[in-house]
């Protein structure tokens, strides 16, 4: 029998990036993890999984794992031709969140994150480059009154466009980190993942020292 998921409350993130409202993507089930993104059948029984050695890490289903959806306005990310927004006939290419699914790793006092999204990108009519750049954001936020980011990461990702005009691509954040939550607030975690357009801004350039 399927591990029921426990749904927290969904609260948009606030970021400095504003976006246009649209529905927020459905979040993929613990055990549909992945097998959607790479390739399995979500209608798969899920394999079972031995006990850990001790001191191993615990399994991802050993452990609270937040959620995972869009955050608000940020399923879609569009370019426009130089110079004009990306509206009409001046789009040059169009990228949007399909899928997504997670696992965490306890490791001592901190959870690791794996946040698997899948997506497309679509050529607009002013005609997209041969490969181009997504930028991508992910966060773990404690969400209800007075929401608190705990961890964000910002991603870039390039994908290759097809001569027919539209080309799927899948991205895995491995890296994201964060204190184990107290029993009390662990189920208001949630995890977002969205476009965010700074993700391609150039990084600052160290100091030199006199």
């Amino acid at each position: 029998m399927r591990k029921a998921l426990r749904r927290g409350p969904v609260i948009a993130l606030a970021l400095s990036v504003s976006f246009a409202s649209v529905s927020p993507v459905a979040a993929q089930s613990l055990t549909d993890r992945f097998k959607s993104l790479f390739g399995g059948k979500s209608d798969e029984p899920a394999e079972s999984k031995p006990a850990p050695a001790p001191g191993q890490p615990a399994a991802d289903d050993e452990i609270d794992c937040p959620q995972v959806t869009v955050r608000a306005g940020a399923s879609t990310y569009g370019v426009g031709a130089t110079g004009k927004p990306a509206v009409g006939n001046d789009v040059r290419f169009q990228a949007s969140i399909t899928k997504m699914a997670r696992e965490c790793v306890r490791n001592g006092g901190e959870i690791t994150a794996r946040i698997g999204i899948q997506g497309r990108v679509i050529a607009g009519p002013a005609g997209a480059p041969a490969t181009v750049e997504v930028p991508i954001r992910v966060a773990v936020v404690q969400g209800g009154v007075g929401e608190k980011v705990i961890a964000s990461k910002a991603y870039r990702t390039t994908v290759g466009m097809s001569e027919g005009g539209s080309a799927p691509f899948t991205f895995v954040a491995e890296d994201l980190s964060y204190p184990v939550p107290s029993a009390a607030v662990a189920d208001s975690y949630i995890f977002y993942v969205g476009f965010d357009p700074q993700a391609l801004a150039p990084e600052p350039r160290a100091r030199k020292k006199k």
